[in-house]
């Protein structure tokens, strides 16, 4: 860990000269706090989702609505997770090079200057996976539910191929049936 006025902070997991509002298919998973089982229970291999996994659910396949240019491919709501592809397909006149900031800056407003310049982009996959938390736990609010919460963060994986796709894809359709097997499966 490092410091960042005199207070430590996790270093992030993304690719550091990556812009990740960029067109791709991005395979991600978000999961609960402490990975309590929100979203409902499997019974014999199939996901039967609870009201808030239902509500989970619902706004993943809102994303589209509320983001130009950005789709969702194949998804699953789990007890505790949410594995999805999302999929940013930005038309030509909105593409952009990655640029990559490297700051010498010493003195605060410099540095939120710089760090400005680091925050996502609008449109970015950091910015939808936000919004998706974010509405979920508003709605969870707004509906006397003051208990749910999302695990800090969230995995992502870039999808460089047609082969990682297929594989991606059918590990997410599979997910269920291998619940027991699943890294977030507690008991």
């Amino acid at each position: 860990m490092t410091l960042y006025k005199n207070k430590y902070r996790i270093e992030s997991t993304r690719l550091s000269n990556y812009d990740y509002s960029a067109n791709g298919y991005y395979f991600v998973t978000i999961c609960t706090h402490q990975k309590y089982c929100y979203f409902g229970n499997i019974i014999n291999a199939q996901m039967q989702l609870s009201q808030l996994g239902k509500i989970a659910q619902k706004h993943w396949q809102d994303i589209p609505n509320h983001f130009n240019d950005v789709y969702i491919d194949e998804y699953v709501i789990m007890p505790n997770h949410v594995h999805g592809i999302v999929v940013i397909n930005k038309p030509d006149k909105h593409r952009r090079d990655v640029a990559c900031y490297v700051s010498t800056a010493t003195n605060d407003d410099d540095i939120n200057q710089t760090m400005s310049k680091l925050s996502p982009e609008p449109g970015s996959l950091g910015v939808i996976i936000r919004s998706y938390k974010s509405s979920v736990t508003r709605w969870c609010r707004q509906n006397d539910d003051d208990i749910f919460r999302w695990q800090p963060r969230f995995y992502e994986n870039i999808i460089r191929d047609q082969k990682s796709l297929n594989n991606i894809r059918r590990y997410i359709i599979n997910n269920p049936a291998k619940w027991l097997e699943d890294q977030n499966h507690v008991d």
